[in-house]
């Protein structure tokens, strides 16, 4: 969970003698960034080889080093400056040059690496006082997930559906016809990348991994859409 004032190398690892990065010492696990927007554009852009390859180069006069950088990441920034573009409840303060500057730290190259875009919206007073908790507990989640595991490792074996390579997207990622339509609509729409479009089969494929059925159904990729709520506001 490094701050957002650290460097480009102290982020991703290099120096004169070079040394791992933040993103190195988050191999195997998790890498959080919060307020996204207020690190440097340069630091962030240079995530972008590490999250495609899982490791870093560096390449110096007397040495060439690779540190191993596989990692989840988990990003989160406000929707503008002032915080409440789009909150139901406050008024957003910031003009439109104000939010598309704030927001064009984050380029389109950044974000189709990146496999989910979601907006979180401010919590209720009396959902944060509530005793009652309506949201399903941790056990039951990870079973879940472990069922759909199982029901992808029937499929394709080990391979995740995260590291799925285009032939095997072609071949494990398979559409219903309506499926199919609602994607090109939203590609065409959305005027995704080839990369995004991946992406957003590979979630498709992991929803309907829960459900437990072969073909990706319109409703499994429905919510794989929604999932990339930042395309429709980042300017490729």
């Amino acid at each position: 969970n490094p701050h957002h004032s650290v460097s480009q190398a102290g982020l991703v690892g290099g120096g004169s003698n070079p040394r791992p990065g933040e993103i190195s010492l988050a191999h195997n696990g998790v890498l959080f960034l919060d307020e996204f927007t207020e690190f440097q554009r340069p630091t962030i852009e240079a995530l972008r080889q590490p999250i495609e390859s899982g490791s870093v180069d560096i390449a110096r006069v007397s040495v060439s080093v690779r540190y191993p950088s596989k990692f989840l990441l988990v990003a989160a920034l406000n929707p503008c400056p002032c915080g409440f573009y789009g909150d139901a409840t406050h008024k957003c303060m910031c003009s439109e040059g104000q939010i598309s500057r704030y927001l064009s730290k984050l380029s389109g190259p950044l974000l189709d690496r990146i496999d989910l875009h979601v907006h979180v919206a401010a919590v209720k007073y009396d959902e944060l006082t509530s005793e009652k908790k309506e949201s399903r507990g941790s056990l039951e989640m990870r079973a879940e997930v472990e069922q759909s595991t199982l029901f992808r490792q029937k499929r394709q074996g080990n391979i995740s559906n995260a590291t799925l390579s285009s032939t095997q997207i072609e071949e494990f990622c398979v559409l219903q016809d309506d499926a199919a339509n609602i994607l090109k609509l939203a590609f065409d729409r959305l005027k995704l990348s080839a990369r995004s479009f991946h992406k957003i089969l590979k979630v498709a494929r992991t929803i309907a991994d829960f459900d437990e059925t072969d073909k990706i159904q319109p409703k499994h990729v429905r919510e794989a859409i929604m999932y990339r709520s930042m395309d429709k506001k980042i300017d490729r």
